[in-house]
């Protein structure tokens, strides 16, 4: 049986390819990024910054209204653009993570270059645009669930920041 996920990152790696890219109007994001954070949302590539769009509208659809929250589906994936993945190299990950979980674990450490930057990448992106998204002054809640987004709670949500980080990575995993 094919895992979950697996068919997920399959149908975004479809996206990627073929779906139509949006054209998005900057101007509306104004409502949730500071000029310095839109630059940094340009920097995305397209399918990055298109993805990005649709987790926020689905929080959106959802009810979410909160300018923290709304930011940080913006921005989650921002820490890619300091060294952006192939297609080939997307591919590498979810097909690794699937048959060989426990060498990606050790492929994800190091610096992202060679054969294990797809790994690296996946690995260390939340805690690097964290850092960028602090940097282009995001709020303290909106850097901590960029920080966040890719790791797993270990029960319910306890607290507000915690609801609006579930929320994140079920919108984020909806593609």
């Amino acid at each position: 049986m094919i895992n979950s996920r697996l068919a997920y990152r399959t149908r975004q790696f479809w996206f990627t390819l073929f779906g139509a890219q949006k054209n998005i109007d900057l101007l509306s994001l104004r409502s949730y990024l500071t000029p310095a954070q839109i630059v940094l949302f340009q920097r995305l590539q397209p399918s990055e910054q298109a993805h990005a769009v649709r987790v926020m509208e689905r929080l959106q659809a959802g009810g979410h209204d909160e300018p923290e929250l709304l930011s940080a589906a913006l921005l989650h994936d921002i820490g890619k653009i300091l060294s952006p993945l192939a297609v080939w190299e997307r591919v590498a990950i979810v097909l690794g993570r699937h048959f060989f979980p426990a060498a990606v674990r050790r492929w994800s450490q190091g610096t992202p270059r060679g054969l294990c930057h797809p790994f690296v990448v996946a690995e260390r992106h939340p805690a690097w645009g964290a850092d960028l998204a602090a940097q282009a002054g995001a709020a303290a809640r909106t850097v901590d669930l960029i920080s966040r987004h890719q790791q797993p709670l270990s029960g319910p949500p306890r607290s507000p920041t915690e609801r609006m980080l579930a929320e994140l990575q079920r919108a984020d995993n909806s593609d």
